[in-house]
């Protein structure tokens, strides 16, 4: 073990301060792991009794890992347990559900009665259009309520949704819609982001100009600029204000999927990962109820994109399915200044909050004087995902948000459908850096590359041993895929594709992929899916892009090029461009070197693994036995130590 990681991994068990436990946690969480020691299903049973099932269960799981289900035979509707349970609650029907605040600073919130009403009449509308249980619709929303209705109305009918992140290009837009088949798009003409507006309609009627199968749009006219509508566009407001009686409520199998959300994997075509109905409301209520630990008048702001599936574990379903009062901001944490994520807190009374890490590292590089001026009494808890906390960062917001709050480190993936493993709200004591320990109903394994489960304190690849309601149940239209991607590598357990190590006290420490899927900003996205619109350039002939540690990001690709005789003279430029405009603005390279060849090995494998390290630290510290040239290798090193055409990534 090298001595970063030794010392990583040594970090103090920090008991909970006295103002940080919770009684009622405390209760609950024995209770809850007693019956996961017994058996976890047992606890999976205690989980689902804490929602509202039209009809019970008769089986609680068959099946293992790669194929399985879970409360068989029973029916169960996820915008019932979100919404209309909160809606026919004479205590919580006139509590904000959701509070909305838009960059330029406008204002709108929605009781969970007002929200049903939404919800009833958008499902009623989408009936009116012709979509039925299994047809699927695309939400390309930016963070507004209307992302909530439009979900939960789906829900409401049994459509399967999938939700654009609405900074995807025009190619990465159409290719979802493509591989979806959407029979329906819920569009916003624009949305507001860093002072401008992202015109989200523009980009949608370009995607979707070159599909065989023309889906119907629902425009929702956020800007106020009246756009004026083409053939197969309906208005959004007109849309729900015709509906007079809300949509039936469609009594679902749980093992039905609920929806669909594209996930990069080690190739370039994403992969639609298919959640089910059931088990995602299960999973995603234990998620919120553990990490954030729903109180009486919290204000959870979920500090994020609604295209990222953190959203709807934390906010959508999850934090709707225990009754909280969820803030939604559309814009950039940093517009018009640097002081804006205070001032949202302060105007709302957040109490808890949950962001990817760099949110937190951009917090701790505002000025100290303008943090001083917002202290945030009522904040009570930090939570981080999506992407590696350090222990730094950790450390600072626990002392500098806040007046001392407790930070919950939590890990999970798109492919999990909500986060797994972390300290329990006002329960568990807390190490910097660590995503704590499985909580109930979860079991994993760190093993070596045949599969052995390693000693603490050894690195390996993480996995997951046990199946659990949230798990992905396929990939869209390929089950084979889901198959191959994640139990083919390890067969009988599920693969996580991340590296961890476990320390002598049994808290986890992931410390990032395996394979060449990097996060950008808490962003998944294939190196593969890059470097095929680096190749499409005129002049590459070869192209390799791996992810490099960034103080604010996480992680930046780089890429390195071969051009060929006669390449333009504004190739590197060209290259700079095509990335974000293809993939969106959030992927834009920080580096493109031009190099004479890359290093493969003998079997022609270019070695990213050592363009990852020379990238990272200037050097090749992995093993160079199976270069094939190490001249080359050493011409690249010598590349990355001159200036190399660069671009500042836009946050």
């Amino acid at each position: 073990m090298s001595d970063n990681l030794t010392a990583l991994i040594a970090a103090e068990l920090l008991p909970l301060r006295p103002e940080w436990i919770s009684p009622q946690y405390q209760d609950e969480a024995a209770e809850a792991r007693a019956l996961d020691a017994q058996d976890p299903d047992l606890y999976w049973e205690w989980v689902a009794a804490r929602q509202r099932w039209q009809r019970p269960w008769t089986t609680l799981r068959r099946g293992e890992l790669g194929d399985f289900e879970y409360y068989v035979g029973g029916r169960i509707n996820v915008a019932d347990n979100c919404v209309d349970r909160w809606a026919e609650d004479p205590v919580v029907r006139d509590r904000p559900a959701v509070i909305w605040e838009g960059e330029p600073g406008d204002t709108r919130t929605v009781t969970y009665a007002e929200l049903a009403d939404q919800v009833g009449r958008l499902a009623a509308g989408l009936l009116e259009l012709g979509v039925r249980r299994g047809d699927v619709v695309a939400i390309y929303l930016p963070n507004t309520i209307e992302a909530f209705v439009a979900v939960h109305a789906c829900n409401r009918i049994g459509a399967v949704y999938t939700i654009l992140f609405s900074g995807f290009s025009e190619e990465a837009t159409r290719s979802r819609l493509e591989q979806a088949e959407a029979k329906v798009v819920i569009v916003a003409d624009g949305s507001y982001r860093r002072g401008r507006v992202v015109p989200l309609l523009e980009t949608l009627r370009a995607a979707r100009a070159s599909l065989s199968v023309q889906p119907t749009t629902i425009v929702f006219d956020r800007t106020g600029s009246g756009p004026v509508l083409t053939s197969g566009e309906v208005d959004y407001d007109r849309l729900v204000r015709a509906q007079t009686e809300w949509a039936p409520m469609e009594e679902m199998d749980p093992n039905e999927p609920a929806f669909l959300i594209f996930t990069s994997g080690t190739s370039a075509k994403p992969k639609g990962v298919v959640h089910s109905v059931g088990g995602f409301l299960v999973g995603t209520w234990a998620n919120a109820h553990w990490q954030v630990g729903p109180e009486d008048g919290d204000v959870y702001w979920v500090a994020a994109d609604v295209g990222w599936l953190t959203f709807p574990i934390q906010a959508v379903v999850g934090g709707l399915a225990n009754g909280m009062t969820v803030l939604c901001y559309e814009g950039a944490l940093d517009t018009p200044t640097d002081e804006r994520f205070f001032e949202v807190c302060e105007k709302h009374g957040v109490t808890k909050v949950l962001a990817a890490p760099t949110v937190l590292r951009v917090l701790r590089g505002v000025d100290p004087d303008k943090r001083a001026a917002h202290p945030l009494p009522a904040l009570k808890l930090v939570t981080a995902q999506g992407e590696p906390l350090d222990s730094e960062t950790f450390t600072w917001a626990m002392e500098g948000l806040g007046a001392g709050v407790p930070v919950i480190n939590a890990y999970g993936q798109t492919e999990t459908g909500s986060t797994w493993t972390y300290p329990i709200y006002g329960v568990d004591a807390l190490k910097a850096g660590s995503a704590g320990t499985p909580v109930p109903g979860h079991a994993c394994a760190v093993v070596d590359a045949e599969g052995r489960p390693v000693p603490a304190g050894v690195k390996g690849d993480l996995v997951i041993t046990r199946p659990f309601p949230t798990l992905a149940r396929t990939v869209w239209k390929d089950p084979q895929r889901y198959r191959d991607a994640y139990f083919s590598r390890f067969p009988g357990v599920y693969a996580t594709h991340d590296e961890a190590v476990v320390d002598g006290e049994g808290h986890l420490w992931v410390l990032g992929r395996s394979d060449d899927v990097i996060n950008i900003a808490a962003h998944r996205i294939s190196t593969m899916e890059i470097e095929e619109v680096v190749g499409s350039v005129p002049g590459v002939l070869e192209a390799a892009v791996v992810g490099v540690p960034d103080a604010t990001k996480g992680t930046v690709p780089v890429a390195f090029v071969r051009l060929g005789q006669g390449a333009p003279a504004d190739t590197e430029e060209a290259i700079l461009a095509a990335v974000p405009r293809e993939l969106g603005r959030y992927v834009q390279l920080a580096t493109v070197y031009v190099a004479g060849a890359l290093p493969r090995t003998r079997t022609g494998k270019t070695m990213r693994r050592l363009l990852r390290d020379v990238a990272a630290t200037g050097r090749a510290t992995g093993d160079t036995s199976a270069v094939e040239d190490v001249a080359v290798l050493d011409d690249i090193i010598a590349l990355v130590s001159k200036p190399a055409t660069t671009q500042e990534a836009e946050a």
